[in-house]
């Protein structure tokens, strides 16, 4: 069996099933797979085909927009940051070869590796690094990372290197630069900033917006250890049945955004495997506070109050996920404290904030869609009931999955929605709850909690930035027009024909670079 392990003709499943019916032990079949038995060689070759959810056909190939997972993977494929996160938390050079600052944290200096290529051929430089940059760092551009980048005070280039300069200190800022829409382009996308030529392992072939993309191996792209594919194809299916069904008939590999209640089922098949893992991924129900009648701090409060958050964990995630405290953030996670009490589920305190509100009975409108998160709607109903208890007219509006990301979140005043989460709390906070952030999709505007954000930027003692993210987690916790009921596992299931899989809690299928590290059994 070791012999057939090493030589790809099992997969771990059924190497266990072989096991069990030998009467091996658990310890034992443990002992064979840490001997290396399990290290595979990547098979190179073949065309992996994923389904994905969460897509439209407004999405663009723009990555200072891309605002949902479909966008998000796109990004992951075709473009190369400066700099990446792994599994573990620590920060991956990519573009960037080497990264440096001065003592204060304040001045921060980018190597950039040569002799990477864009699709088109051309050499990446390091003034397509700054020019990349600089489009994110303007409000035009609309970019998701405008929040990361508003702390910058100037850029350039100093030989094989781009010098950031920093208006405050932040020991994070690498970290920031791993943001999936500070994608590098040719001349920073400024020419045509949705061309979709990046310098990622895939080159784009083929695309439409909701329905599919198709990629060939970029020949020269400069990581050997990625991208063992010929080529990829991405299909856009958001109903979770259809997406389901793909799989299971073997028209695709992967499928991301599996709901909890149907992976059970799933984990029964033959030819699959449901994938999951806790990270800082959360569900959201989110409202401008700066629109009736969510101005109102004490209506705000009894919709937070009217949500049962046990409940939803309960039947929505159904163990795929934790209890959520109205935050972003929770222990995954550096420098998060414990401290903040966890809002429960009090009909009474909904009630008495609700009376206090002043809010004249008239439906309060919530719009939720299937392509929001997995169970979005369930969720919603769940909401609405736990609401009419406390006396609060909540009334659900289910509308279409296609234009939802470009019609509906950050534009309507009061939606469902999700976040990935980010690798630590600065980059959080500065992507959506910042005052000037243009992914502020609560429209959260407080002084106090800007100006902590900055001192947390700027203070390099991890004690005094614990204590200074926690006073801003209370702000958010009580003003705020984020609720935050459950933090959620990612969970895709995937055929026993992939191997090379990796656990990554940074974002659905291994962080989006399933793609790149995985290969198919030959």
């Amino acid at each position: 069996m070791k012999n057939i392990l090493q030589n790809n003709g099992i997969n771990r499943r059924s190497f266990l099933g072989r096991a069990s019916a030998l009467a091996m032990t658990a310890a034992f079949g443990s002992t064979i797979m840490a001997t290396g038995a399990f290290a595979q060689e990547p098979v190179k070759g073949g065309t992996l085909k994923m389904a994905l959810g969460g897509g439209g056909t407004t999405d663009s190939l723009d990555p200072a927009i891309a605002a949902n997972s479909v966008t998000f993977h796109l990004m992951r494929i075709l473009g190369e940051p400066l700099v990446d996160v792994a599994a573990d938390g620590a920060l991956e050079m990519r573009v960037a070869e080497a990264v440096e600052s001065d003592p204060e944290a304040k001045v921060w200096r980018f190597k950039i590796r040569q002799g990477v290529e864009f699709h088109d051929g051309a050499v990446l430089t390091p003034e397509d690094v700054l020019a990349t940059l600089e489009r994110h760092s303007d409000e035009e551009s609309q970019s998701g990372a405008l929040g990361i980048m508003q702390g910058i005070e100037s850029m350039r280039v100093d030989g094989d290197w781009v010098e950031v300069t920093l208006s405050t200190p932040n020991a994070d800022l690498p970290y920031l630069m791993s943001d999936y829409h500070l994608q590098i382009q040719p001349n920073g996308g400024r020419d045509d900033p949705a061309s979709g030529i990046g310098a990622g392992a895939y080159k784009l072939t083929a695309h439409e917006p909701g329905v599919r993309y198709t990629f060939e191996k970029h020949a020269t792209y400069w990581d050997s250890t990625r991208g063992h594919y010929d080529a990829v194809e991405f299909l856009i299916i958001n109903d979770s049945t259809a997406r389901m069904a793909a799989l299971q008939s073997g028209q695709v590999h992967i499928a991301n955004l599996v709901e909890p209640k149907v992976a059970a089922l799933l984990n029964r098949a033959p030819n699959l495997e449901v994938k999951n893992v806790p990270g800082r991924g959360h569900y959201i129900f989110a409202m401008h506070t700066d629109t009736a009648p969510f101005d109102n701090r004490d209506l705000r409060l009894a919709l937070k109050f009217a949500v049962n958050r046990a409940e939803m964990v309960d039947k929505i995630l159904q163990g795929y996920g934790t209890i959520g405290n109205d935050i972003p953030i929770n222990a995954a996670y550096p420098l998060f404290e414990e401290t903040l009490p966890q809002r429960t589920f009090d009909i009474e305190k909904a009630a008495e904030h609700y009376k206090a509100s002043g809010h004249d009975g008239s439906p309060i409108v919530l719009k939720v869609a299937d392509t929001a998160f997995p169970g979005a709607v369930d969720a919603a109903a769940l909401f609405q009931q736990s609401a009419a208890a406390a006396g609060i007219p909540l009334e659900i509006q289910r509308v279409p999955n296609d234009g939802y990301w470009s019609e509906v979140w950050n534009k309507e005043p009061f939606c469902a929605s999700y976040w990935g989460g980010r690798p630590v709390q600065d980059q959080m906070y500065s992507t959506a709850y910042l005052s000037t952030a243009d992914w502020n999709d609560t429209r959260f505007t407080n002084p106090e909690f800007d100006d902590l954000l900055m001192q947390a930027r700027a203070e390099l003692d991890p004690a005094t930035r614990v204590g200074t993210y926690a006073k801003m987690a209370a702000i958010l916790h009580d003003e705020g027009g984020v609720i935050v009921p459950m933090f959620n596992d990612f969970v895709e299931a995937i055929s026993n024909d992939v191997q090379g899989w990796v656990a990554d809690g940074g974002q659905d299928t291994m962080n989006g670079l399933a793609p790149h590290k995985t290969w198919l059994v030959a």
